[in-house]
């Protein structure tokens, strides 16, 4: 007999994230890098530093009453994993990635806004969940209200709509791979969304992402080498897009 992880983790410290039942608001935003968590946390209430251990460093407080977390989850899909594991076991019912991504679609310039339909899992990770050709998508309503608030508040940059290709090795797409996804109209590159929609599928939760373009591989429009203001402006203005949408789910409830 084999041990349960999630039975005996349930509920208590997590090891990972080391959060406790009652640390995390049932909302939670989940950035990539470390220090995104902080720029999300100035846009809460009373927020409190409430762990940073490892690459995931998390603060709650409360966005118009709401009370709402934000983790980051590191670089790819086996730590988003954990964090989306570990996050859900002590209450977590919507996450939400606010990430940055490489464009494929020729139309989308740096510091656009890309919310995810679907992912295509190109990663190991969600393997050991589920078959390998069983789809990787988002919550709908969730997604939908993202895209619709995204549109009112993007203070005029692009906002796009389309299936997201999570990918295990930054380094290792080459020109033919990247030739495949284009051919498919894949809009994007991340390295998360992917694992994050199939545990929210099996956990019974929300999850969904929004990310802002850090450049566009089709156009050769990629900043790597010195301070991309235009996507630090997309940080910002799409963790204010995430907390007026979790406002509005919570408005809706009645």
């Amino acid at each position: 007999m084999s041990l349960d992880k999630k039975s005996v983790t349930l509920g208590q410290k997590q090891y990972h994230i080391a959060l406790s039942p009652g640390d995390i608001g049932e909302y939670v935003l989940l950035p990539g890098d470390p220090a995104r968590s902080d720029i999300a946390a100035k846009y809460l209430d009373d927020a409190r530093l409430m762990a940073s251990n490892r690459e995931h460093r998390t603060f709650t407080g409360f966005y118009k009453g709401v009370k709402i977390s934000v983790t980051s989850t590191g670089m790819g899909c086996p730590s988003a994993a954990i964090a989306a594991e570990e996050l859900i076991n002590i209450g977590a019912k919507t996450l939400i990635r606010i990430g940055s991504s490489a464009a494929l679609d020729p139309r989308i310039q740096i510091g656009d806004l890309m919310v995810t339909t679907g992912a295509m899992k190109n990663e190991g990770t969600s393997r050991f969940y589920v078959p390998e050709g069983f789809p990787a998508v988002p919550d709908l309503e969730l997604t939908m209200l993202l895209l619709q608030t995204a549109r009112e508040l993007s203070g005029g940059v692009g906002v796009y709509a389309g299936i997201t290709s999570s990918d295990d090795a930054f380094y290792g797409e080459s020109e033919e791979f990247i030739d495949k996804l284009r051919s498919c109209k894949v809009m994007n590159l991340d390295m998360e969304s992917s694992a994050l929609y199939t545990i929210a599928h099996l956990r019974g939760v929300r999850a969904a992402t929004i990310n802002g373009t850090s450049g566009n591989l089709t156009n050769a429009e990629v900043i790597y080498t010195r301070k991309n203001e235009k996507l630090h402006e997309a940080w910002e203005r799409e963790i204010q897009i995430v907390l007026e949408t979790i406002y509005r789910l919570e408005q809706s409830k009645g």
